[in-house]
């Protein structure tokens, strides 16, 4: 029997080797040719911005039906350049209302649309807003920017399109992101006068600029190529041009827009000057708010030390006299010295004006050399 058993166990398969409960993943890095474009971590900086055509004729339109307005952008970062593929314009709301609820509605708003996109699979991502206007530094965009740059990867981007300037012909869009100078002020929440100075904050270091670079399909440049190239006549075009004596048109093309020859003053020059003059209104009104609690807080601080002084008098005589100090840390209780005002607000209208003198610079720069083209000769 003991044989008969030890043949049957003999004959039977090996027990499996017991596998773990819990099988640890494996990873496989990056490929070394690969790692300088595959940047799952978000090491590579942007250096650029890259716009796909039909975001740039999304963002135009818009334009042209609201003369203000905000949106979402999506993309991806890809090689040290952002590449903006999509995107969708924001409900816009009047200025009477809240501005915490109007945050909400367009949160989720942004929210539903992203679930949208994700359903069809489209771009999701969003790596930054775009507004619709002439002035790109204005506080509510920092505000939105600095916000964005905590939650979005790479800090996201803010692009600025100028409707006016899109009248002339002229696709006006300019890509910025804050600096990490003003990331760091601004995370500390101080804009006087000696923060400024440690970071070295003026109007031209809060944003940078990034270059742009409009991306078009084979499909557009291929309608566009053939809606400007001339298109000969066909065989029963020339056969019926031939019958009725008529000489055939020659191609059809895109027709002349002549209005860069205009020696009249441009609307947006007028606009672009009363940009500077009201830009400069503000500043000095700004000014002026800024002075006056500089004088209140000069009070309040010569009215405390005027305090200290004369409790320090009042305790050397209690001394002189075997009695008890008073005590001199009741100050802050007594006089409620306000905070220093913050320079930002005023920072940003300088920066304003700067931007509303360039533009009205590049206006009257094409003016003039219209107009010496435009002068007979002597």
């Amino acid at each position: 029997m003991a044989s008969m058993a030890a043949a049957i166990a003999a004959s039977l398969p090996a027990p499996a080797a017991a596998t773990p409960s819990s099988v640890k993943p494996t990873y496989v890095d990056i490929h070394p040719s690969m790692a300088k474009l595959i940047d799952p971590m978000g090491n590579i900086p942007v250096t650029g911005v890259q716009l796909d055509a039909m975001v740039v004729s999304k963002i135009i339109k818009h334009g042209r039906e609201a003369a203000f307005g905000s949106g979402s952008l999506l993309g991806l970062d890809f090689d040290g350049t952002l590449e903006v593929s999509n995107s969708f314009p924001l409900p816009a709301f009047s200025e009477e209302e809240d501005k915490a609820a109007k945050n909400v509605a367009q949160a989720n708003y942004q929210r539903r649309m992203i679930t949208y996109l994700r359903e069809v699979q489209g771009d999701e991502s969003v790596v930054g807003f775009y507004q619709i206007s002439s002035v790109p530094l204005r506080q509510s965009y920092v505000e939105l920017q600095a916000a964005d740059s905590e939650r979005l990867r790479q800090g996201g981007i803010i692009l600025i399109h100028d409707p006016s300037q899109s009248t002339r012909g002229i696709a006006s869009f300019k890509a910025f992101r804050l600096t990490k100078t003003f990331l760091a002020a601004h995370k500390q929440k101080k804009f006087a006068t000696q923060s400024l100075i440690d970071h070295g904050l003026t109007f031209s270091t809060i944003f940078e600029e990034l270059p742009i670079r409009i991306h078009t399909s084979c499909l557009a440049t291929a309608f566009l190529n053939t809606c400007a190239a001339p298109r000969p006549p066909t065989t029963l075009q020339t056969i019926a041009a031939k019958s009725m004596m008529a000489v055939p048109a020659p191609f059809t093309s895109i027709p002349s827009d002549f209005t860069q020859l205009d020696l009249g003053l441009p609307s947006t020059m007028i606009r672009n000057l009363e940009q500077v003059v009201e830009g400069l209104d503000s500043y000095k009104t700004e000014e002026n708010n800024v002075a006056f609690l500089s004088r209140q807080i000069a009070r309040e601080k010569a009215k405390a030390d005027a305090h200290i002084a004369s409790r320090k008098e009042e305790n050397a005589r209690r001394v002189a006299q075997g009695l008890p100090p008073l005590p001199e840390d009741d100050v802050s209780r007594l006089f409620k010295i306000p905070p220093e005002p913050s320079r930002l607000e005023s920072m940003l209208i300088l920066g304003q004006v700067d931007a509303s003198a360039k533009t009205l610079e590049e206006a009257t720069s094409a003016g003039l050399v219209r107009l010496y083209a435009a002068q007979a000769p002597s």
